[in-house]
């Protein structure tokens, strides 16, 4: 293989790619960058067994090929030549990179071994505007599990039913969803994609584009944008059911200001941030939510005005999960709905109602 590219479009490329490279895995090949020089194009893949990335760029093919190169240490160097013209050469068991008046040689892998890479994912799609997309991932990703007790919660259900659309995700502790409308679909579907997956996808999409097609078939999916292709699988097993958590009635509602509630939160929750929940306590009663922390440190007790119907309640939380929720919503004014002290409470915004997290209590020598 020889070819001669831009390093800032090589740059960017090996940037993109190498974030489906694997971390912490047995299998070497999987750390690889694979590059492959053939028809005007040097198209770099990399995969971790559950997401791949495919990027191409143009470039001077002298001699095509393929050959695999260490991925961290591959995009690192390269990353560091964006202003300059790169020319790659490979002979025996090391690549040659030539740039200005310099030379580095690096160890390659044969390419051999590396995992084909399923492109032909077309059987069923659905279509939304990339900006409802962006605003779907953002809204929900954040609420996903991070362990791999449950897979299946370290993703977020999509549901399609006609023109409608429900995104869920939940970590056992909290819960977000958020309705909207496709742009059109093939039929109605659920899957479940892997959060990081989904993160993915959102910074690879730029904000230029209008409308973003996203591909089924066979447990997987695929996503393409500006000559670059991502394809993950899903996860399968049966999503639990979102209508048998969230309460369907409430018996004491709060109208606040966002801002207001976001600020004394962070307030009360830096001085409980070393501790295991960073626990918060909500205090409700009259016209006024009194938030309070407690920790070695000290205390904080703040009030904050509010428009209270119902009956006074006493609940403690997770400072964290409550934050990323008034975080998430975008009204000025938002409504927190309670029922008592150990049941789950909701967060939505006053009027538009498409987005709504939910929050199980903390139990306290107080409540339990």
């Amino acid at each position: 293989m020889k070819c001669v590219c831009e390093g800032i479009n090589l740059s960017e490329a090996v940037l993109k790619v190498v974030k489906a490279c694997s971390a912490k895995t047995t299998v070497p090949i999987l750390e690889c960058v694979k590059l492959s020089a053939k028809n005007d194009r040097l198209t770099l893949s990399a995969t971790d067994g559950e997401i791949a990335i495919i990027k191409s760029i143009p470039a001077e093919i002298y001699e095509e090929g393929d050959v695999c190169v260490p991925g961290k240490y591959f995009s690192d160097f390269i990353k560091k030549l964006e202003d300059v013209q790169i020319m790659l050469s490979v002979e025996d068991r090391k690549m040659d990179i030539v740039y200005s008046d310099s030379q580095t040689s690096m160890q390659i892998v044969s390419a051999d071994d590396f995992p084909v890479i399923d492109t032909e994912i077309k059987e069923n799609s659905f279509k939304l505007k990339t900006a409802d997309l962006k605003k779907f991932i953002n809204a929900t990703s954040f609420c996903c599990a991070a362990d791999d007790s449950r897979p299946i919660l370290k993703g977020c259900q999509f549901v399609i039913n006609g023109d409608d659309i429900a995104v869920t995700s939940l970590d056992g502790f909290r819960l977000a969803t958020v309705s909207g409308k496709v742009v059109s679909a093939t039929g109605n579907m659920e899957i479940v994609c892997p959060a990081r997956t989904l993160n993915e996808i959102e910074k690879m999409i730029p904000d230029t584009s209008e409308e973003t097609e996203i591909f089924v078939q066979r447990g997987m999916i695929l996503v393409s944008s500006e000559n670059t292709v991502l394809t993950s699988r899903l996860y399968g097993g049966d999503f639990i059911k979102k209508e048998n958590i969230i309460p369907r009635t409430f018996i004491t509602e709060v109208t606040v200001n966002k801002e207001k509630l976001k600020e004394s939160i962070e307030r009360a929750a830096i001085l409980v941030r070393g501790d295991k929940n960073s626990l918060i306590t909500f205090d409700i009663s009259g016209e006024t939510v009194e938030i309070s922390s407690s920790s070695e440190i000290g205390n904080v007790q703040e009030p904050v005005k509010a428009h209270i119907e119902g009956k006074d309640v006493k609940i403690a939380m997770n400072s964290k999960f409550i934050i990323e929720a008034v975080n998430a919503l975008e009204e000025e004014q938002i409504l927190l709905s309670f029922n008592n002290q150990v049941q789950p409470f909701t967060c939505t915004n006053v009027t538009d109602k498409s987005a709504l997290y939910l929050i199980l209590p903390v139990r306290t020598s107080n409540n339990a």
